[in-house]
């Protein structure tokens, strides 16, 4: 299968992701900021909500479609003796205040699979233990593919550097990524980058946003690296630096080519917080622009419809927000998928065209039959559980092949 993300709406052919395992059991809540987490995840309605998550994918998606565990994807890669030195030996480096050299020759006599669990739990018995790794749900900020490039990200928090080892060590040696090998977008150590704060608008044009976890650094390198490789515009949008909107895909995504959902306060109702990255010779061009509607308009010439996360009452919108309500994923263009809590969103885009169906109905529909061209279709899954995550759909996934 080729990696490929021509949009962000593309027909899903592949994705990566991982399902709540007992890492997330492993959070002590006097931890649990440090670990990212606002709340605990009950283990067993998390993995439930996940799989049936993964059910509506498997519906909407081709026949040949991959749906990929990230873990199962690494002990393929840990099997040989000489990735798992070479993981271990980045740990030690990227984590020197874990002392992981002092138990570096226990490390390497572990096979595969053991070295998988000491990556997401923290632990393998004994008296030498590390924090879990319960943000391995939310696949999207390891990494990004952007028309036959992939970005590696680089975690802006300390909690998270094993996952991006791990994506890095997947990405090197796993042969689903070999034809891309030659495409790696990477930036240095001092610098952060995370795949929620990247969207493919199409081949020639991408957003990143400068949040919370993405350094102005970061998202330079990286914007050059895409001008070299074919992409014609980086928009790069200054979104609030807070947890509530950590990355750009927790206030935009897109539902369409051209129809997106937005949070108002941070999105629609911001002014000159656009700036046009483009190449102009041998440097990097910029300018500011009004809006991004206004810019994504100008560029692609094309009509483009925003509509409100939480409807049109502030309140709701603030709450629909927080719940993760423009953090939808799509399975191919018009058809997507979020959290039903989130009501408000939902009747908005039934406003817009959009026919809502619960996870159930969507998956009884479609099991056996073809998506149509042209159908507009939103559908809710239950998210009580991952929601206390912090993360949407677009969150807990890691396309890699679109149509």
């Amino acid at each position: 299968m080729n990696v490929s993300i021509p949009s962000e709406t593309g027909r899903l052919q592949g994705v990566i992701v991982h399902t709540p395992g007992r890492e997330v059991s492993l959070v002590n809540p006097t931890i649990k900021e440090e670990l990212l987490f606002d709340d605990i995840i009950f283990e067993n309605d998390a993995r439930a909500e996940h799989q049936d998550m993964l059910n509506v994918f498997r519906a909407a998606m081709p026949e040949n479609g991959q749906i990929l565990e990230i873990l199962d994807l690494a002990v393929s890669c840990f099997k040989d003796e000489n990735v798992r030195g070479e993981f271990i030996d980045l740990m030690i480096d990227e984590l020197p205040s874990e002392n992981l050299h002092t138990i570096r020759k226990d490390l390497l006599k572990l096979d595969a699979e053991t070295l998988v669990r000491f990556v997401s739990e923290g632990t393998i018995g004994g008296p030498f233990s590390l924090h879990p790794a319960p943000n391995l749900l939310f696949t999207r900020d390891l990494a990004a593919v952007v028309g036959n490039n992939i970005i590696l990200s680089r975690a802006a928090k300390k909690a998270r550097a094993r996952e991006f080892l791990l994506i890095r060590t997947i990405v090197k040696h796993h042969p689903l990524f070999s034809a891309v090998k030659d495409n790696i977008i990477s930036i240095s150590k001092d610098q952060s980058i995370e795949g929620g704060d990247v969207l493919v608008v199409n081949e020639k044009i991408v957003l990143i946003g400068m949040s919370e976890r993405t350094s102005f650094s970061g998202l330079m390198n990286v914007a050059d690296q895409l001008l070299s490789n074919g992409v014609e515009h980086v928009l790069a949008i200054d979104i609030p630096k807070q947890r509530s909107s950590m990355h750009l895909d927790t206030i935009f995504t897109f539902a369409d080519s051209n129809e997106c959902v937005a949070y108002p306060p941070a999105i629609t109702h911001q002014k000159y917080n656009v700036v046009d990255l483009f190449s102009g010779g041998t440097h990097v061009q910029t300018r500011q622009c009004p809006s991004l509607q206004e810019t994504l308009e100008e560029l692609t010439g094309e009509t483009f419809t925003f509509m409100n996360c939480g409807g049109d009452d502030p309140v709701t919108q603030h709450r629909e927000q927080w719940t993760d309500g423009a953090n939808l994923f799509a399975l191919a263009p018009g058809i997507v998928i979020g959290y039903g809590r989130n009501t408000e969103t939902f009747k908005t885009m039934q406003a817009h065209g959009y026919r809502h169906l619960g996870q159930y109905e969507f998956i009884s529909k479609y099991k056996n039959k073809e998506l149509k061209p042209g159908e507009k279709i939103a559908i809710s899954v239950e998210g009580h559980g991952l929601c206390r995550g912090r993360g949407g759909a677009r969150c807990m996934t890691l396309p890699f092949s679109r149509k």
